[in-house]
């Protein structure tokens, strides 16, 4: 990693994990494989700030380290890169326990329990599905009717006033950071 760790995918530790790392790779990982509209690539740490924000709107009392959760939902992509969910199901059950170990380690991390509780998990995926619809609708090329059928259409109240401004990775990887920062400052 470029914070000079060594990371091994097979059994990572917390002691392996650098907020500066996993925003620095998130913000160079392209959403919808670069296919969207702007003059730069929709990266999943811009991705993770707007399910951060959604999961606050779906539940607006939810503890910041709730919150953390959500904006590090798609963390271990910093190193595994970001795959649509077919060819996820095509590699197989390799993908889904190598996912899953290298979320317990940044979950462990920055003080979070290895696994989320599920009511927890099924808001930050609610929240990942507008934060889809939005992407589509936005910035990929879809119909609505079309997002509609592949993601739900959202409730007018979770987006209002969202749109999706495509920016530098130097900034997202700021902007990514500043609200891990925030978040961990709060948890305390």
């Amino acid at each position: 990693m470029l914070s000079g760790r060594r990371l091994d995918l097979l059994d990572p530790t917390p002691l392996d994990i650098e907020i500066e790392d996993i925003a620095h790779g998130l913000a160079f990982v392209a959403r919808w494989n670069g296919q969207t509209h702007g003059d730069y690539a929709y990266s999943v740490a811009e991705h993770s700030l707007l399910v951060e924000e959604l999961f606050r709107r779906i539940e607006p009392k939810a503890p910041a380290r709730w919150c953390l959760a959500a904006l590090l939902h798609d963390a271990p992509e910093y190193v595994i890169g970001d795959m649509i969910s077919p060819v996820k199901a095509s590699v197989g059950p390799g993908y889904a326990e190598l996912d899953d170990r290298l979320t317990a380690a940044i979950h462990l991390r920055f003080g979070l329990p290895a696994t989320i509780p599920q009511t927890v998990k099924r808001k930050i995926k609610k929240a990942d599905k507008i934060s889809a619809w939005l992407e589509a609708t936005q910035i990929a090329g879809f119909q609505t009717r079309e997002a509609d059928k592949y993601f739900g259409a959202p409730e007018p109240a979770m987006i209002r006033g969202l749109s999706i401004v495509l920016r530098p990775p130097v900034e997202v990887r700021k902007a990514y950071v500043d609200r891990h920062i925030k978040l961990l400052e709060e948890t305390r």
